[in-house]
């Protein structure tokens, strides 16, 4: 077997959630696996390596999870991207569109430096839109977005052309739902 049919074995698929015709890819499952859940951590230290890359900004919720034990590894700092509400003091906030209205984000201004470079992390990448409100943060404090990262991609739903130019890199992709 290989690593990609080791990830893809341990991804979850949830028919008509959260509404009726989305077919959910479940992210959970591969953390009560371990050897899949570190061979992803492993998988991003070998991707990024050789990158210039001053922090990690990780995506609630589920970005948090793959984001935090990477930038441990790594030792670089972790930027949390939170919901509105959730976080103290000042911050940078940003709202975009989902399916069903709007949502909005915010990043602690402290946390954000004029010319670093962040790698922003997810577990999946869809239409883009949180990841593109995520760079607006980022971009609000004078940072710079190098990179987008998820675990799983749904690049049917064409994410790449709205976050271009920054590159996009997924462990897997799934052709569609």
């Amino acid at each position: 077997m290989t690593d990609l049919e080791m990830l893809d074995g341990a991804i979850r698929r949830v028919p008509d959630f959260p509404t009726p015709g989305i077919l959910f890819y479940d992210i959970t499952s591969i953390l009560t696996n371990p050897p899949v859940f570190k061979y992803c951590i492993d998988k991003m230290l070998e991707l990024y390596k050789n990158d210039s890359i001053d922090a990690i900004a990780g995506v609630e919720s589920r970005g948090f999870l793959f984001a935090a034990p990477f930038a441990e590894r790594a030792r670089i700092p972790l930027v949390l991207i939170r919901k509105k509400g959730k976080l103290p003091g000042a911050k940078y906030t940003c709202s975009y569109s989902l399916e069903y209205g709007i949502a909005e984000i915010e990043a602690h201004k402290s946390d954000i430096t004029k010319g670093k470079r962040y790698l922003v992390i997810d577990d999946l990448i869809a239409t883009g839109g949180t990841l593109q409100a995520a760079r607006n943060l980022i971009e609000q404090g004078g940072g710079i977005v190098t990179e987008f990262f998820g675990i799983i991609g749904l690049p049917f739903l064409n994410y790449e052309k709205l976050l271009a130019p920054i590159r996009v890199t997924t462990l897997i992709n799934y052709a569609s739902e």
